[in-house]
């Protein structure tokens, strides 16, 4: 019997290539490959790349640059490109790293399988369509190994909303939902592996349309299953929040008190420019109605500074919106062009222009981060521990709120959800002890 094929696999970006990477994993694993964590012992690499972040594309390249070597010393190892910067370059990547020997798109690796012997064979596989088959049919059902405590399931794929400055609907397609019988299924496969939290995924997963209740019937029928402790989603547009997905977090003791709402900027001038199709105004009235159905929510969200024509003014109404709704978490950059947008043909701001109000907003964000958690303190929260600390006897898992928690407990508290109370507030963690 031959030994099986090793497989590595290194993903950028957002947590739905993490998903897609556990499902192409699973989809090689049927063609004899056995994950490794070392690129050097692998017989096939493959880059699940993100097109979001800046430079993305030359950012593989380099580091298909840095495998060169790897290839020169094993000339069997097959290398392979997948995920948005695959869908985006396509044949461009197999000019400029011949040593690539296929390239595969986000909505198509349910073909890798294929793609595979095609290169064991000695051809090149180059395959960024849009096909009709739906990836997940074909995909085979979750594995029944045992899983950690939460996981990923992706229910929805793709944009229509086309913002000025994102890729996602030219690289991830039109809005597609998953059917929710299919999703229930899967959701009872992760269940059975031992998952205990599960976060729904979606370009605009509040955008959900695979149950006749929308994302809000999906979580209901979620929460009835035995054992599925905890349902989380994102990423959500604030357009798609409707009336019943607002009421299900006041609801539904299953859906955490997190909710990932991008705004992207308090300037109605700039959000017009983004094509973003809301308010300001309309922003923060839909924040009022989440938190008057769950006062205690936790809000993130997503901010882009140095959108071409930003003024002092609408940058000082972005840190104005910022105090009103204070975040608990965020994520914010610096706009970088992404080829084929809209607002990669309007003039760029200058880079320093750009740096200091990344620095101020950034400043605003982690002041009122801090000051959530220190308010986190003498406070009794639910922990779903997922691992061991780094310190013998002592655990880590995820707060209600998503905040990392540590705590001194048995290793038997793995997978379960405990009540936590918490004594220190830390700058990305906290800390506590068990209360039960």
């Amino acid at each position: 019997m031959s030994a099986p094929r090793k497989l590595f696999v290194k993903t950028y970006g957002c947590q739905m290539n993490v998903y897609d990477s556990e499902r192409m994993t699973e989809a090689l694993g049927g063609e004899g490959y056995v994950t490794t964590d070392r690129a050097e012992d692998a017989d096939m690499i493959l880059l699940n790349t993100c097109h979001i972040r800046e430079k993305a594309a030359e950012k593989v390249y380099s580091e298909l640059g840095r495998m060169r070597a790897l290839k020169d010393a094993n000339p069997d190892l097959k290398i392979g490109v997948a995920g948005c910067v695959a869908q985006a370059e396509g044949e461009e990547i197999m000019r400029r790293a011949p040593m690539v020997d296929l390239v595969v798109g986000p909505q198509s690796y349910h073909r890798l399988p294929a793609m595979d012997r095609a290169v064991r064979g000695g051809a090149k596989a180059l395959d960024t369509d849009f096909p009709d088959d739906d990836k997940f049919d074909t995909l085979k059902a979750r594995t029944k190994m045992k899983r950690a405590p939460a996981a990923f399931l992706t229910v929805q794929e793709g944009c229509d909303k086309f913002c000025a400055f994102c890729v996602v609907p030219y690289t991830r397609g039109s809005e597609v939902s998953r059917p929710a019988d299919r999703v229930m299924r899967e959701a009872r496969e992760l269940v059975d592996a031992g998952v205990a939290e599960i976060t729904l995924l979606g370009q605009n997963v509040n955008a959900y349309h695979g149950h006749d209740a929308g994302l809000a019937g999906l979580i209901w029928d979620l929460s009835a299953i035995d054992g599925l402790k905890r349902i989380r989603f994102t990423t959500s547009h604030p357009n798609d929040m409707d009336d019943a997905l607002i009421e299900a977090h006041g609801t539904c003791d299953k859906l955490m008190p997190y909710l990932h709402l991008p705004v992207q900027s308090g300037s109605d001038r700039i959000l017009k420019a983004m094509n973003r199709k809301h308010t300001a105004e309309s922003y923060l009235k839909l924040v009022d109605r989440i938190r008057a159905a769950r006062p205690d929510i936790m809000l993130s969200s997503d901010f882009i500074v140095g959108f071409p024509g930003e003024t002092e003014e609408d940058f000082e109404a972005t840190l104005e919106l910022i105090r009103k709704v204070e975040f608990g978490q965020a994520y914010s950059f610096k706009y970088s062009t992404r080829p084929g947008t809209p607002a990669a043909e309007k003039p760029q701001m200058p880079e320093d222009v750009m740096a200091e109000r990344l620095s101020r907003l950034q400043a605003l964000l982690t002041q009122q981060q801090r000051k959530i958690q220190d308010d986190m303190v003498g406070r009794t929260v639910g922990v779903l521990f997922e691992k061991p600390g780094r310190i013998d006897g002592q655990m880590i898992g995820k707060s209600d709120y998503l905040h990392a928690v540590y705590a001194d407990a048995p290793a038997d508290v793995l997978g379960q959800v405990r009540q936590v109370r918490i004594t220190v507030a830390g700058t990305n963690s906290l800390g506590g002890e068990l209360v039960r």
